[in-house]
């Protein structure tokens, strides 16, 4: 299943999340009870219920709506769900610990540590540029950031969701060709912390880094390019970030 930013209940949660923002609590609930209200599958459930047990007050009603949350979310077959899975067993914990159970807590702490493992998505992978590589060829870290003006990145990007690098594409510096390779790590990988647990749980978005090399061993041609209408609000979003890079 490919996180999509257009999905109704999606869109319901990033609407709660900027009400949020402004510190309209109660409007936020609102919504995301909303997006309950509507989810028709297992993900959109998982999500759902994810984002109401954030505005529950008490311990017992947060853990009641974070346990739906992981129950859906054990039923989809997804890697960006599965990276979800260490921060709310992480929350139930906590809400345990609050509880006075212990041994609960203990219990999912454990489950916690057992998913904070090295990501387990076998992609395939895909890297977004304008450079005109050839096959074989290794893409390495040290590149400019597409993001952040004289930023010399310390670890080379791809994610599993080829659209997500044609957008990376897109936004890369040049006038190069919009290009997506198909890669393959020489090194071990891990999840993007730019993007990890920042505004959805987990990286729904596959989105990866490593320190190693990337093999160039192919290349995509038909993923969903954006309009230039999309690309300039995309950068305009960029240029008002003010956030910090971890590099």
């Amino acid at each position: 299943m490919e996180f999509n930013p257009n999905n109704q209940i999606v869109k319901y949660c990033l609407q709660g999340m900027a009400l949020e923002e402004n510190g309209s609590t109660t409007e936020a609930l609102n919504v995301f009870e909303q997006a309950w209200k509507e989810a028709s599958n297992d993900f959109e459930k998982y999500l759902a219920a994810y984002f109401v047990a954030r505005q529950q007050k008490e311990p017992s009603d947060k853990l009641k709506w974070l346990e739906t949350a992981i129950q859906f979310a054990l039923k989809v077959n997804d890697d960006g769900v599965k990276s979800a899975f260490p921060g709310i067993y992480a929350d139930i914990a906590k809400c345990y610990e609050n509880l006075g159970e212990s041994g609960k807590a203990e219990e999912h702490n454990k489950l916690t540590a057992s998913f904070k493992d090295k990501p387990a998505d076998k992609g395939p992978f895909y890297h977004g540029t304008r450079a005109d590589l050839p096959v074989g060829d290794f893409l390495t870290p040290g590149g400019q950031s597409n993001y952040k003006a004289d930023l010399k990145m310390n670890h080379i990007y791809f994610t599993a969701l080829s659209n997500n690098a044609g957008l990376a594409a897109a936004l890369a510096k040049g006038d190069g060709q919009q290009r997506v390779y198909i890669i393959e790590p020489t090194g071990n990988f891990e999840n993007d912390p730019n993007v990890t647990d920042k505004k959805f749980p987990g990286n729904p978005t596959r989105s990866y880094r490593s320190s190693s090399p990337l093999k160039i061993v192919g290349e995509v041609t038909d993923w969903v390019r954006i309009t230039p209408e999309e690309l300039k609000v995309w950068q305009n979003k960029l240029d008002k970030n003010k956030g910090e890079i971890i590099n």
